[in-house]
């Protein structure tokens, strides 16, 4: 038989009038980190006077009653799952992955198995030491679910540790992080730097937008190639992104913000579909095919987390990419 769901109900003072609802109810349920509570409110667990919310900056107000409903606890710790990995390298401390597309990080809402937590439990076995209070690999940076490339992840509590400060602090180390992206129209420059902070979005929670007062993020883009579309005029580009930052869909954000989404991206580039008509017959049938945002991690520079010895490694483009880079060229590069 299930444990009944627990509640919490809280009555908000005149001194909290006005704060947001997670840090109130971080405040007052100590038992309950603020960013536990903030996937409840998301989940729509929190209601305030029998109205659920689902924005943890709600602003709240003298007399409110707030009830947080607690679901039934399941194991924390992710099952191991024998997923097959490309390992570019690995010893005692760290493990780097070349992920592919459609395999989710981390467990969470609708992924619950079959993540790369779930392939790297498996895999690494005994060699885990208890990151966190609990054997599993330390997730230090992600890649989005349909993004391919280069991931690096910890196998100890001192690797987690000081991976975590490195992606934490890039300026003091060697770390770089390289992505490459096929867009949709060229850039009126050949390079540059995009610094917009970036948020939830304020509509939509499982997507990100540039807002200001949101985490600074930062991401340098070169443009290395330009291509032609039926009317000759430049259609496509692939750039080069480098970050100072890791914000979640940073890159895929930063591009559409400045007119040039990710072609495939259904989330930040769906107003550009008509664009495949510009497209060359054979370069609309990749861009099909490919079926999603044509986002590579290419490159992966950091110093080792025990060693301190810098590290080096790269990823050839997946096939599908590829394909449609080839077929985008074959119309006709455009002169930078």
């Amino acid at each position: 038989m299930n444990a009944p769901q627990q509640t919490e109900v809280v009555v908000l003072t005149a001194q909290e009038a006005g704060a947001r609802i997670d840090r109130v109810l971080a405040a007052r349920i100590p038992s309950l980190s603020r960013s536990r509570l903030k996937a409840l409110i998301l989940d729509g667990a929190v209601a305030i006077a029998g109205r659920t919310i689902r924005d943890p900056g709600q602003r709240v107000k003298s007399g409110e009653a707030v009830t947080v409903t607690l679901p039934e606890a399941v194991p924390a710790k992710p099952t191991a799952e024998a997923i097959p990995l490309n390992i570019v390298y690995e010893d005692d401390a760290i493990i780097v992955i070349d992920k592919p597309k459609g395999l989710v990080v981390h467990p969470a809402a609708g992924h619950a198995t079959g993540t790369l937590v779930n392939a790297l439990i498996a895999h690494c076995g005994a060699s885990l030491s208890g990151i966190g209070g609990v054997k599993r690999p330390g997730i230090v940076h992600r890649l989005d679910k349909d993004t391919t490339g280069l991931m690096v992840v910890a196998k100890t509590d001192a690797a987690h540790r000081a991976l975590s400060a490195q992606f934490a602090h890039k300026a003091e180390g060697p770390l770089e992080r390289g992505y490459l992206a096929l867009v949709w129209g060229a850039p009126a420059r050949p390079k540059g730097t995009i610094d917009a902070p970036l948020d939830r979005h304020p509509h939509a929670r499982d997507r990100r937008a540039v807002r200001e007062g949101g985490r600074q993020a930062v991401t340098h883009w070169h443009v290395l190639e330009r291509y032609a579309g039926n009317d000759g005029k430049p259609a496509a580009s692939l750039i080069e992104c480098r970050l100072d930052t890791g914000r979640t869909h940073q890159i895929r954000v930063h591009l559409a913000h400045i007119g040039h989404p990710i072609m495939g991206d259904s989330t930040y580039g769906a107003g550009y579909k008509t664009k495949a008509r510009l497209l060359p017959p054979q370069a609309r049938v990749a861009l099909e095919a490919l079926g999603s945002q044509a986002l590579h991690a290419y490159l992966l520079v950091i110093a080792h987390p025990l060693t301190g010895q810098t590290l080096e490694f790269r990823s050839e483009l997946p096939e599908d990419f590829s394909r449609l880079q080839h077929e985008l060229a074959h119309s006709g590069p455009v002169p930078l």
